[in-house]
């Protein structure tokens, strides 16, 4: 290739992760490349040919690097694009016998998938190809000589080829990522506005504290060593590129062979990762092994509760600086309000005067951090939106951050004036005054209960129930477990103060429960419809057994809405073990057969259990297992209850039905409403009820009203108030229970 080919500019696009164009474009500019303009998730630039290779090699931050072969608007029809890609000079592009791959992007009235438009673009370049005489080329999406980009957005057409193939991201020394990995040309954007390239020349040093595979630090050890991030990168898609000018590329790896293995030995950057988890730091040292700076990273075995600030580090500042879990899942929040806290607590108890910066994609736990951001910036890991956040350790002035930096696209800024500052301070005290209040509460009902938890054995129990109308929740202990309900809160409320309150709740508890963070599974409880409290929330298959009395119960706290026992039916079912023995027991909407459990250790002859869920039963059959009862004597029937009943000819001496306040499900006939529906399911119950014997009738509706005319028909005893412990003695609207015979002829 000639000297002026060399140097003539090509037009070319770099793109990138949306949020970082702005930083793209300062990068663009370093590198030697002029930018035009800049658009969401990419800058057009212009550039020679060994400055689009520097690119490629050098950019921390671009995903792709295109050259640009034509853009055209008013395109709308397949035949349009056809007819723009075909005019291009192809022979000029692609040898002969080699392969090439189209990606297309976008869509219009008449192309509406990206496979039809991807095959549109390869019968232009076809024509092309044929009609200059060259055969035709063939096709390979995994690893094509030719990686060409078609993008159609509002009729705007750009066809160009990718010079850098496989992402640039890419850097090739990840092999095992892990869960939701952060990207590295984002890991590398998270530096620059926290300002580590400014920190690395004035010898600060740099800390992950919760490092993981070390993507953040392994970015920032080849930014301390002037390594370029796809130096080991064996190919290029400009490799395959019929102007690829290899002399040009060769001089430009040379340069920068010879930067790194001088960077490298010249880099006397402290960088610092810890992290508890043994495969995560051998991940992390592998990882820098292939990155080619393993001498330059230290790893540490730590959790950050054990973090300490070793003795060789004495800079007055630095940067602190990681990518936490931010709980996609609601069951994961309180261990990572927790986390976040500590995270917080030892940032000012070890690093004073240093910058805190975190990535986060739930602003809402970096309010744990216990710190205000000076700076923020909205980005996207992946399809999340999430924001780094800038903090000042102990609120010292620092030298250059990336609050010196200029606002870019996407960016979130937030500048507090001292009324601010004053005022958030003032809520955050009031916040925290509101959590102790909290806490104290769960003391002191841990406390009031004491006496009768020695005396009655019972390690399953609900210490505190919306006692505080800004704390909506429900509470339970089961053993060294907690499980949190969070009711749903009114639409007067609102949601984001909610959603704080929840955490300073969460961030509490451990303390004031003397339960590890870890032991804590919290659910959103809201009005359910049909079979929606039965259906799963994860699938842990997480149990553990419990005591209540004589029996063994298995819960689990993760998987469902409910946890397998109510904990609010205690006395009820004692009540039926002490009634049981010798009797025949029927247990009506029996879900995990707990009340049976309680019959049969109780003395029942035998028993019948009835209920639509395959899943409850199952757990029923595995409580049975568990009380090693004779499934001979004690069987579950799956069945809807009204059609069971209307077709059974049995008799049984104590019955026990417990319906769902509503249902809709589609094993059933018809809906069921338990105000509207209990005189018809009373009757059928009392029809199989024998002489003499006792139905106990029990439902959760809060304004439940049993029927007059049941008064009339049958002997009815309400013990709705004799049927709640201790523990449930705040709130004895939870549920109704009532006991009907019949009456004496």
């Amino acid at each position: 290739m000639t000297e002026s080919n060399q140097t003539a500019a090509l037009n070319l696009l770099a793109t990138c992760p949306k949020g970082i164009e702005g930083l793209l474009h300062d990068e663009l500019i370093a590198l030697g490349a002029t930018p035009g303009k800049t658009t969401v998730a990419g800058v057009y630039f212009t550039a020679s040919q060994a400055i689009a290779y520097r690119v490629c090699l050098w950019s921390r931050l671009a995903n792709r690097v295109i050259l640009t072969l034509v853009r055209e608007s008013m395109i709308d029809t397949a035949e349009q694009v056809r007819d723009v890609v075909a005019r291009i000079a192809w022979t000029q592009h692609l040898a002969p016998g080699k392969t090439l791959a189209v990606d297309f992007h976008g869509r219009s009235e008449h192309i509406r998938h990206t496979r039809f438009g991807a095959q549109t673009v390869k019968d232009g370049i076809v024509d092309a190809l044929q009609l200059a005489g060259q055969e035709r080329p063939n096709v390979d999406t995994k690893t094509p000589h030719l990686r060409v980009y078609a993008h159609l957005h509002r009729m705007n057409l750009t066809i160009g080829l990718d010079l850098s193939g496989e992402s640039l991201h890419r850097r090739g020394y990840r092999r095992d990522v892990g869960h939701a990995p952060l990207k590295e040309n984002l890991a590398a954007a998270l530096l620059v506005r926290a300002g580590w390239p400014e920190r690395l020349k004035a010898g600060e040093p740099l800390i992950d504290p919760l490092c993981g595979a070390g993507t953040l630090l392994i970015e920032a050890a080849m930014m301390a060593a002037d390594q370029a991030p796809n130096l080991n990168r064996e190919r290029f898609g400009f490799h395959g590129w019929a102007g690829h000018d290899d002399l040009t590329w060769q001089e430009q790896k040379r340069e920068a062979d010879a930067r790194a293995s001088i960077g490298r030995k010249r880099c006397k950057a402290q960088l610092l990762g810890f992290d508890q988890s043994p495969a995560a730091l051998t991940a992390a040292k592998s990882n820098a092994m292939r990155a080619g700076i393993p001498a330059l990273i230290s790893l540490h075995g730590q959790s950050l509760v054990q973090l300490t600030r070793p003795e060789t580090l004495t800079a007055e500042s630095g940067l602190l600086i990681t990518n936490p879990p931010y709980g996609e899942r609601l069951g994961e929040l309180p261990e990572l309000v927790r986390l976040y806290a500590q995270l917080g607590e030892k940032a000012k108890a070890l690093f004073p005067g240093w910058i805190l910066a975190v990535f986060t994609g739930n602003p809402d736990l970096g309010h744990r951090l216990g710190m205000r951001a000076h700076k923020q910036y909205a980005l996207k890991n992946g399809a999340l939106d999430a924001k780094l956040l800038l903090m000042e350790i102990g609120g010292t002035e620092h030298a250059p951050a990336a609050s010196d930096t200029k606002p870019v696209q996407s960016e979130s800024s937030a500048v507090a004036t001292p009324s601010d500052k004053v005022s958030e301070e003032q809520a955050a005290h009031k916040n925290q005054d509101n959590a102790q209040m909290f806490a104290n509460r769960l003391i002191k009902n841990q406390k009031r209960l004491k006496k009768w938890l020695k005396q009655s054995g019972e390690t399953s129990y609900r210490v505190y129930d919306a006692d505080m109308p800004e704390y909506a929740l429900a509470v339970d202990r089961y053993g060294d477990r907690v499980h949190v309900q969070e009711y749903a809160a009114p639409s007067s409320i609102n949601p984001a103060q909610a959603q704080k309150r929840l955490y300073d709740a969460l961030e509490v508890m451990p303390e004031a429960l003397n339960v590890d963070a870890s032991k804590i599974y919290i659910k959103r409880r809201e009005r359910q419809t049909g079979s929606a409290q039965y259906q799963k929330r994860a699938a842990s298959g997480e149990r553990f057994e419990v005591q209540e009395g004589a029996a063994r119960l298995w819960v689990n706290l993760r998987d469902y809405l409910d946890t397998g026992l109510f904990l609010d039916h205690r006395p009820v079912r004692r009540m039926l073990g002490e009634m049981a023995s010798g009797k025949r027991f029927l247990n009506l909407f029996c879900y995990t057969a707990t009340a049976t459990v309680q019959a049969a250790l109780g003395g029942a002859s035998d028993s019948v259990s009835v209920d639509m869920s395959n899943t409850y039963l199952e757990w029923a059959k595995d409580n049975f297992a568990l009380n090693k009862l004779d499934t001979r004597l004690h069987r579950v029937i799956r069945d809807d209850c009204f059609r069971w009943l209307e077709t059974a000819n049995a008799e049984f001496d104590l019955i026990f039905m417990d319906p769902p306040t509503f249902s809709n499900s589609k094993k059933m006939r018809d809906t069921l409403d338990v105000q509207r529906d209990h005189p018809r399911l009373v009757e059928l119950a009392m029809a199989r009820l024998a002489p003499g014997g006792t139905l106990v009738f029990s439902n959760n509706q809060r304004r439940f009203k049993l029927d007059e005319a049941l008064y009339q028909q049958y002997a009815v005893e309400d013990i709705t108030g004799r049927s709640f412990d201790p523990d449930f003695q705040r709130r004895t609207n939870l549920h109704h229970v009532f006991i009907l015979r019949h009456k004496a002829a």
